[in-house]
């Protein structure tokens, strides 16, 4: 009876601060789609540097969606890299979950949420391996911690226990303080190469704002803007 007791509680706790929660109740910037760019990056460049003025924490976080060899769909947050004229860069080892989804199914998406102005971008292309001198220049530039945690490998495998992760760590951060130019063989830069970008801005009365951008053609650079009905 007990436990069903602290089951119940954790129940009603859980689904009363479910329904209490709010979204949006302060002041949102405005959008104008008409006004905005040609093309996807400027705006997506102008919404981040935006967001992160406005105090929303990690905004370089985002979501990649892949798919696995059964069609099945996998989702997890890591970090933006880069976004220019070739796509959105992050970085990850060849190895893993992720790794070995994008060289079996290259197509992916992105996206991005950033609550502090309720702003969405969502990102849907193909991605693609970069070559290895320019994944070791994206380790390159980042912090010990970082390599540390590349040298550790064995990124979506089985661990058998803390201590082993506790063990091994150590270890790789001892050499990346003593080899910051180690090598991290399996450490992969991708480039997604968008064929569609979404702009959502939300809004207290729910008329959000979505703009998508879309390809003109598949390996061209001219995109075509609609709006999409929230």
């Amino acid at each position: 009876m007990g436990g069903m007791t602290r089951e119940t509680t954790s129940s009603d706790e859980f689904h009363a601060t479910l329904h209490s929660l709010r979204v949006w109740d302060g002041p949102l910037p405005g959008f104008d789609p008409d006004a905005a760019p040609a093309e996807p990056l400027a705006l997506f460049r102008e919404w981040f540097l935006h967001a992160a003025a406005a105090g929303q924490p990690e905004p370089h976080t985002m979501s990649l969606a892949t798919v696995d060899a059964d069609g099945r769909p996998d989702v997890r947050t890591l970090m933006l890299h880069d976004a220019d004229g070739h796509g959105w860069h992050f970085a990850s080892h060849a190895t893993s979950a992720k790794g070995r989804q994008l060289a079996g199914h290259p197509d992916a998406a992105l996206g991005f949420y950033w609550p502090a102005v309720a702003r969405q971008i969502r990102i849907r292309g193909r991605v693609t391996a970069r070559g290895p001198q320019e994944s070791r220049a994206d380790l390159a530039v980042r912090s010990r911690g970082a390599l540390a945690a590349a040298l550790t490998g064995r990124q979506s495998e089985v661990l058998d226990s803390v201590d082993e992760l506790r063990r091994v760590s150590e270890a790789a951060w001892e050499r990346a303080g003593a080899e910051p130019d180690a090598p991290a063989p399996t450490w992969t830069r991708y480039v997604l190469d968008p064929a569609e970008v979404e702009f959502f801005q939300g809004d207290p009365a729910r008329r959000h704002i979505r703009l998508r951008y879309r390809r003109a053609a598949p390996s061209g650079t001219a995109w075509t803007r609609e709006l999409l009905w929230p």
